[in-house]
């Protein structure tokens, strides 16, 4: 009975991480080497909607263009900017977070949190939307507005996850040898919020390809001829029934990146909590 005990816990640890690990490597290594191994796929090059098959394993989509070189080009575009959102936005955010938390004066506390308050119910397609009036077509003004809506959230919780590290024992010791703010603020502090980090990037990253897979689905992000996934589900949607791997190939791939992805953070915030448990 002990070493049935003991050998569950490994297991159910590593399967959802090693799962998510395989669901990740299909989708990532198409963004990032996929646009080197075909050139990209032209409109009107073949007959539209033709099943797979011979030069076209998946087919063509409605404009005519090849399903396999959409899909081997669309993922840079669609994980780029949702990785690049999320990236900004825990650069922004999290400073926000880490110097209202580590701040002794509330109003210093106040005046850097409760500007981002106001910001929180704001929708966040309408956000999108108007930044795509100036900015239609724009990748990184997609990308900008998708972490503008994510700073406030990101920084509440870098401010939640921080306060006791930051006024707690081993903090003000640390001042009191003479320490610098910002050697306490970025390698104490910063380390407490590691775990919740870890924890919320894998819904905010899920978040951020959502939103910007709306985007572009909705019409408000990319040309509607981008080679991007999110696009070509938009694109072919309407010939789902003639052509379902032009719908079903990028859409697979949206879906396994964002399931491992959640699968890797949950086994990385277990793996923090059996640790710091151990150390307690």
């Amino acid at each position: 009975m002990k070493s049935s005990k003991g050998r569950r816990p490994g297991r159910t640890g590593t399967a959802p991480a090693s799962v998510g690990g395989m669901l990740l490597v299909l989708p990532s290594g198409l963004a990032l080497v996929g646009p080197l191994l075909t050139g990209p796929a032209a409109p009107g090059a073949f007959a539209p909607y033709a099943g797979g098959g011979g030069a076209h394993p998946l087919g063509t989509d409605g404009l005519g263009r090849d399903v396999l070189a959409l899909l081997l080009h669309g993922g840079r575009s669609a994980l780029g900017m949702a990785l690049g959102a999320v990236a900004v936005a825990y650069l922004a955010g999290g400073l926000v977070g880490l110097l209202a938390a580590s701040s002794r004066r509330r109003w210093i506390d106040e005046l850097l949190i409760r500007p981002l308050d106001v910001l929180l119910p704001v929708p966040t397609l309408l956000v999108i939307s108007v930044v795509a009036v100036g900015w239609r077509g724009s990748p990184v003004a997609i990308a900008l507005a998708v972490a503008a809506v994510n700073v406030p959230p990101v920084a509440r919780l870098v401010r939640a996850a921080a306060l006791d590290a930051a006024s707690g024992p081993v903090a003000e010791a640390l001042r009191v040898q003479g320490e610098s703010r910002a050697r306490v603020l970025l390698d104490h502090v910063a380390r407490s919020v590691l775990s919740p980090v870890a924890a919320d990037i894998g819904t905010r990253v899920t978040l951020a390809v959502f939103l910007v897979g709306s985007a572009n689905f909705l019409g408000l992000g990319l040309d509607p001829t981008a080679p991007d996934w999110a696009v070509s589900v938009a694109r072919s949607r309407e010939g789902l029934l003639l052509q379902p791997w032009a719908v079903l190939a990028p859409a697979s791939m949206l879906v396994m990146f964002t399931v491992g992805l959640n699968l890797l953070a949950d086994r990385l915030l277990a793996r923090s909590r059996r640790t710091q448990e151990a150390v307690r």
